[in-house]
């Protein structure tokens, strides 16, 4: 008696109820979730990624900082993440799903060479803290083990007043720009930085239990990236 088809038909009912379990039920589930809408700040959350944000996102794929960083903080008890600062919210609350459903593509990340990055726009509020985080990481974080993105900056003839967001003033001596001349970002560090800025996970969702609140960063020791 030929028992292909019946063997097919096993393996096909396997994979098709391990799918529906694993996959579909999931998705379901994720998709039914929707914003917030609070009433005392007349805003829904998670709110919008501006678009100097969103543009900053794919500066961030393209670069590859996905491959050295997560964007997903576990709770207490799953992981030193929330002893280390990473959290957005108390010990019993790190990332929700709600955090992810204004993002058509989730970053999660799989290794964390570096720190995790879903609340690093609540840790490090300083847009030049950012920037001189990229130009050189050991300015900032001494002994960081990641590679510095001068790449991303320009060093440009100063042409009447020096450009706001120039760093020759943060720089150390051997990194100073010929005498008249600066060192800004490029279109591409600006919205990098955009995107840094927006990644913090600050609001009580109903399945979440209190808001965040951002500690004093120690120069030195987060080792941010």
């Amino acid at each position: 008696m030929n028992r292909a088809p019946l063997i097919f038909l096993g393996i096909f009912f396997a994979l098709a109820f391990s799918w529906t379990g694993i996959v579909l039920t999931n998705e379901i589930s994720y998709g039914s979730l929707k914003p917030v809408y609070d009433e005392t700040d007349g805003q829904v959350h998670p709110q919008q990624a501006p678009g100097l944000a969103a543009r900053g996102k794919l500066v961030y794929e393209d670069l590859g900082c996905i491959y050295c960083h997560t964007q997903q903080v576990r709770r207490e008890g799953y992981g030193d993440d929330y002893e280390r600062g990473w959290s957005g919210r108390d010990a019993l609350s790190g990332s929700v799903a709600r955090d992810y459903i204004r993002e058509h593509r989730v970053l999660l990340g799989t290794m964390r060479t570096g720190p995790d990055l879903r609340n690093i726009g609540a840790r490090q509020t300083d847009p030049t803290w950012q920037y001189l985080h990229l130009y050189d990481p050991q300015f900032v974080t001494p002994g960081s083990n990641m590679a510095p993105f001068k790449f991303l900056f320009e060093t440009r003839k100063i042409i009447g007043q020096p450009s706001p967001d120039a760093l020759q003033s943060k720089l150390p001596p051997k990194y100073q720009p010929p005498a008249g001349y600066e060192v800004v970002p490029t279109e591409r560090a600006r919205d990098l930085v955009a995107y840094l800025l927006s990644l913090k996970d600050t609001y009580a969702y109903p399945e979440t239990n209190n808001v965040y609140v951002a500690p004093k960063p120690e120069a030195g020791k987060e080792g941010e990236k």
